[in-house]
C-alpha cells in the first residue's frame, strides 16, 4: 500500500520526502474516519495512476467527506447542548439534578 523506506546499514528506516508524504496521507485519511480497506482501495487506484480511476477516487473521497460531516455535526450537536446546560446550570440543571436525587431517595 505504501512504498516502503529504505533502511540504513543500523537497519534503521531511512524515511524520505516521498515516504514522510504518504504517511501523512494515511494519518489525515485514518483521522478522518477512513477505513483501512477504504484507504487500500483508494491507495491501489492512485498507484495504478490510470486517469480512468479519478471519478472513482473522487467520489471515495468525497463520501469519505460526507461521513465525517454527518460525525461533526453529531459532535457539534451535543458540543452546543453541553454549553447549552452549563449557561443554564443555576436555571436548569440543579433543579434536575435535585428531582434525580429525591426520585432515588424514594427507591
Amino acid at each position: 500500500m505504501i512504498i516502503p523506506a529504505a533502511r540504513k546499514e543500523n537497519q534503521l528506516r531511512d524515511f524520505n520526502e516521498r515516504n514522510l508524504n504518504q504517511l501523512n496521507f494515511v494519518k489525515t485519511m485514518r483521522t478522518a474516519g477512513m477505513s483501512v480497506e477504504r484507504l487500500h482501495e483508494y491507495v491501489k487506484m492512485a498507484f495504478d495512476d490510470d486517469d480512468k480511476t479519478i471519478p472513482a477516487r473522487t467520489t471515495l473521497l468525497r463520501e469519505q467527506a460526507n461521513e465525517m460531516q454527518e460525525r461533526i455535526n453529531k459532535m457539534q450537536a451535543a458540543h452546543d447542548h453541553l454549553l447549552y446546560k452549563i449557561d443554564n446550570y443555576n436555571s436548569h440543571m440543579l433543579n434536575a439534578e435535585k428531582r434525580l436525587n429525591q426520585q432515588e431517595g424514594e427507591n
